[in-house]
């Protein structure tokens, strides 16, 4: 099982092992909009356990071009472990 942590609000939840972040996000209030990587409104910040989620794929390096801290919520899948974030 993995684990979300959401900074800004305190909330924790719990995912099973490779499962996208998109619903936990957007229950915790990630703003959403277009849902496919292409708007930019669900940018996170990741703080710790970037290595737990999926690779960064095509939409986010041409959106966020510094494939840094930031991703895109919409296009993310938490793979184990656990993940912080800011939004």
């Amino acid at each position: 099982m993995a684990k979300i942590i959401f900074e800004d609000n305190q909330e924790e939840t719990d995912l099973p092992d490779g499962s996208p972040i998109i619903e936990a996000c957007e229950a915790a209030g990630v703003p959403f909009a277009c849902t496919e990587g292409v708007c930019g409104t669900c940018v996170i910040e990741v703080t710790e356990g970037m290595d737990n989620l999926s690779e960064f794929n095509q939409a986010e390096a041409d959106f966020l071009g510094d494939l840094d801290r930031e991703r895109l919520a919409c296009q993310c899948k938490l793979k184990c472990g656990f993940i912080k974030v800011k939004f």
